[in-house]
């Protein structure tokens, strides 16, 4: 028989487990890499064969299906591996993983002529997409074609009972990549990863190359230095801590937390925070602190080195920019040391950031160890995305599914923009996807991204598509939760909607053919428009206004100005508006430094409030009146936990009942949440309560990220539906 094996199954140790079953079987035949496929040819019982191997599965590889077909070919001299051939096109690309603990076990002996080697890796770890430019997963295709593997070497790749059998990138000090120190003019390679550690311990502010980019790396006492040298004042910053010991000093992980932590794609996790003085150098004015734990060999050897437990761990870019791949680049950073090896980067891939509720995982960015990654497409066609204008990731929809870039960054600046084309062209190549009918984007005539869709979709012989941002939010729940229509809160900082105003604090009934706005907060003016994002302080004086209520926020001769602009200025809906005036207004935040700031200091307190049953939301058709609650609970005298937590849970609560009327008058029993806001566990957590008190099913994300990092899924969901 023949069997054509489709899934997660080159690069990651496959073919050798085929080989070994068959041999163990006594059967004769062969395994290729065929495209994106695996093609077995064999002369025995399948069935045994087949049952056999999926109950022996390597631990990185995932089947999605196996075609049974006759044979046309004869073997008989045994069970081989044989050459890789071109065949059928198919993203089965595995992940970066985590080294395993039999390479660290051999890094970590000094007989072992792997000891302390960061680049050991086998057929059960290490880097692969970040390494890889073509299928098949042969070497001649990755970032080690240029080292050719030593005697040693090849006798593991060509020994059935090593574990690094057929192992692609199979190398070892003698014939691999090695690391060099930069330090001003000077450069060094002898013992360079410990002598970084030092340097770090002295103070110095270092950039270390991984698997997937580079690092921005400094302990954290110093965290106030690298502050004022990137230009990033309150601006959280992930860590990477030594152990699960070094986790539970920083943070209060509870077991679902430590589960996602220790997972072979080694997110960062953000995780409840200790008190502590780094703590809040880490993450200022943030109650959780973004941690992971070290998943290359460089990392690993790293904290052998150093005798602190944590460092900071950010993406070495220029502000706005993508993350920095190449060495002659980094350099322009300014940093004091650079640890950088010889191996090219062929892929980008930023660390993946989830958050866990409810047992389940929030993607805040998926990236390395979750890219690429597929979901089923609702219609056979092919298109493409490219989501809205922040945190954007790109998707590919083909052949009856949907492939996600890792996360691509803000499309202010043509560097994201050229990334974002040049993941998508990768993704066209490893699909062979090269007929394209649409090109789907975001609403918004200013989103930059634009600049790429048109010439993409003449280049392509493509039609443009134009989404409105909460629809793609509201379509890329369906997609993740599977269900064909439902009453979506989408709840974000804006988008523009398709009155011309901004939304952000919507109810819409959604179908991915359609919406309908069934409900949505009371429109308040942004006074001076985008100003009113970063000057909080105007989102109160705006309320106030609207409220009857006196500001003193502002000098007379400002407010007079602001008085006037109150009836010119454009509206939103938005929710994330709301929460950045409640951070105001409860003295938590009223300048925003970056995106999303004020809102995510405000879970401070709404993780400690409790709701007053004395208030409630009033409705006025669609509108939701946030402006009377807020101005009656303001002048309260709850207290700042407890304000924040009832007007958030009024608002909620009165968002929910207009899904809820929606949902039973057409037969629906899904309602759901989604947008940047719906990270905030507080929430997520008051929308799941209320949906369920009143008997409906609660949709939420699972594997799409809830902001814009997931409107492309949503994109491409609603355009393949033009294909049907």
């Amino acid at each position: 028989m023949r069997l054509v094996v489709h899934g997660i199954v080159q690069g990651v140790g496959f073919r050798p487990a085929v080989h070994r079953i068959a041999a163990s079987m006594g059967l004769n035949g062969w395994v290729q890499n065929n495209g994106g496929n695996v093609v077995i040819e064999l002369d025995g019982d399948h069935e045994v064969f087949l049952d056999r191997l999926m109950n022996s599965l390597p631990p990185l590889s995932h089947v999605d299906k196996v075609d049974i077909l006759d044979s046309k070919t004869t073997v008989t001299d045994g069970f081989r591996i044989i050459p890789s051939s071109k065949g059928q096109r198919a993203a089965g690309i595995p992940v970066d993983t985590a080294i395993c603990p039999e390479c660290l076990r051999e890094m970590s002996d000094s007989s072992d002529r792997r000891g302390a080697y960061p680049f050991t890796s086998c057929t059960d770890c290490g880097a692969r997409f970040t390494l890889i430019s073509e299928l098949p997963y042969d070497r001649i295709n990755t970032a080690f074609s240029r080292f050719e593997p030593c005697s040693k070497c090849r006798d593991e790749y060509s020994s059935t009972g090593d574990r690094r059998f057929h192992h692609q990138t199979v190398c070892c000090p003698d014939c691999g990549p090695h690391y060099r120190l930069v330090v001003d003019d000077f450069e060094t390679t002898d013992s360079p990863i410990e002598e970084f550690a030092r340097m770090l311990e002295d103070g110095a502010i270092g950039v270390a190359k991984g698997w997937g980019g580079m690092h921005i790396c400094c302990t954290l006492d110093n965290i106030p230095k690298m502050r004022r040298w990137y230009g990033r004042e309150q601006k959280p910053f992930a860590v990477m801590v030594r152990d699960l010991d070094a986790v539970r000093k920083y943070s209060d992980p509870d077991d679902d937390e430590i589960e996602a932590l220790c997972s072979p794609q080694r997110p960062i996790v953000l995780v409840p925070k200790k008190d502590g003085e780094f703590n809040e150098y880490a993450s200022p004015g943030l109650d959780s602190i973004g941690l992971f734990l070290p998943y290359t060999g460089m990392q690993h050897l790293l904290f052998q080195h150093l005798k602190v437990d944590a460092l900071v761990m950010t993406s070495a870019n220029v502000p706005g920019e993508p993350m920095i791949l190449d060495d002659d680049n980094v350099f322009s950073m300014g940093a004091d040391a650079y640890l950088l090896h010889d191996q090219d980067i062929l892929n980008r891939a930023d660390d993946s950031v989830i958050r866990v509720f409810d047992g389940g995982m929030f993607f805040i960015r998926r990236s390395r160890g979750h890219t690429p990654a597929w979901l089923p497409a609702p219609a056979i066609g092919t298109v493409v995305a490219l989501g809205g204008q922040e945190n954007i990731a790109g998707t590919l929809a083909h052949n009856g599914r949907m492939y996600c870039t890792q996360y691509i960054g803000d499309a202010d600046h043509i560097g994201v923009l050229e990334y974002l084309d040049s993941s998508i062209e990768h993704l066209r190549m490893l699909l062979g996807a090269d007929e394209v009918s649409h090109v789907a984007l975001d609403l918004h005539p200013g989103y930059s991204n634009r600049r790429l869709a048109r010439p993409m979709a003449e280049r392509l012989g493509a039609e443009m598509v134009e989404i409105q941002h909460h629809w793609a939010h509201a379509a890329s729940l369906l997609v993740d939760a599977n269900v064909d229509e439902a009453a979506v809160l989408t709840l974000d900082g804006s988008g523009y909607g398709d009155d011309g105003t901004a939304w952000g604090g919507e109810v819409l009934l959604s179908t991915l053919d359609g919406y309908r706005r069934v409900g949505h907060l009371r429109p308040i003016p942004l006074l001076g428009g985008e100003k009113a994002v970063y000057d909080i302080k105007r989102l109160c004086f705006a309320i106030d206004g609207l409220g009857g209520r006196e500001n003193s926020m502002f000098e007379p001769q400002d407010a007079r100005v602001l008085d006037v602009m109150m009836s010119k200025s454009v509206t939103s809906s938005s929710m994330g508006r709301i929460m950045d005036a409640l951070s105001c207004y409860l003295g938590v935040c009223d300048r925003r430094s970056y995106d999303g700031e004020p809102a995510m200091k405000l879970e401070t307190l709404l993780n400690k409030g409790r709701r007053s049953m004395d208030y409630t939301a009033e409705k006025s058709g669609l509108a939701v009146d946030s402006v009377s609650l807020i101005t009656e609970v303001i002048g309260s005298s709850l207290s700042k936990d407890d304000k924040a937590y009832t007007i958030v849970s009024c608002l909620i609560d009165a968002m929910v009942e207009q899904a809820a009327d929606a949902v039973q008058s057409c037969g629906v029993n899904c309602i759901g949440v989604t947008g940047g806001v719906s990270y905030n566990n507080a929430v997520c957590s008051m929308v799941k309560d209320k949906v369920e008190s009143m008997g409906l099913e609660f949709i939420r994300h699972r594997q799409v990220p809830n902001g814009d990092g997931g409107l492309s899924v949503g994109q491409a969901a609603i355009a393949l539906r033009r294909t049907v």
